[in-house]
């Protein structure tokens, strides 16, 4: 019942009073990074939505554009400034999200949408995560974010679409807020950046053999 007839009503109406709630903060951090991190304030990338179908999901930019001599980009971790971490760790980067809500692309909890070339990479299970819109946040982000491992954040995604409600997606949103202003838990993987490439089960077996 809340799934089907009122998650979506629910998902455009706390979108469109966030915008407008939070729309001074948007245009400060959108300054901020034009200033700091130089042009193209937005990132946008392709991400699969429900079903797989691909849509361009938008976040303020939070890395330069810094390159090797080879033309290609620095690592992550060299790329990713003080200023972008901040924006990371409380989570106001994604806060452009809020209009692929809107639109439909997304919900306000779901599974967090990922890369386009990991879709061939997943087994029946992992693939599940696409029967529903992608979230700003999930059950993976509430349980260790980028902190725990590619198959238990697809079990939290998969665990979450078995079990949606009202009071659920509350209590995700409460639980996220929480860990990105009080916590700042879950940000980063160990040892890197943000987290390490899905390489898929069986391509993993195989690097690691």
């Amino acid at each position: 019942m809340y799934a089907k007839y009122i998650k979506r009503p629910m998902d455009i109406a706390l979108s469109l009073l966030a915008i407008i709630c939070l729309s001074w903060l948007m245009l400060i951090i959108a300054a901020l990074v034009r200033i700091k991190l130089g042009k193209s304030v937005l990132f946008k990338q392709p991400r699969p939505g429900k079903n797989e179908k691909i849509f361009t999901m938008y976040k303020f930019r939070s890395m330069t554009d810094e390159r090797d001599e080879t033309g290609e980009f620095l690592p992550d971790s060299e790329r990713l400034t003080k200023f972008g971490k901040f924006l990371r760790k409380t989570s106001i980067d994604e806060l452009p999200e809020l209009f692929n809500i809107l639109k439909g692309d997304m919900s306000i909890v779901g599974p967090r949408p990922l890369l386009v070339e990991y879709l061939p990479r997943y087994d029946e299970h992992q693939r599940r995560r696409h029967e529903v819109r992608p979230g700003l946040s999930g059950l993976a982000q509430i349980h260790g974010r980028n902190a725990i491992s590619w198959e238990e954040k697809f079990d939290w995604d998969v665990r979450y679409i078995d079990n949606i409600t009202f009071l659920g997606d509350i209590k995700i949103i409460f639980e996220t807020l929480w860990k990105a202003f009080v916590k700042e838990e879950g940000i980063s993987a160990e040892e890197c950046a943000t987290m390490d490439e899905f390489m898929g089960i069986e391509q993993k077996e195989i690097s690691e053999a």
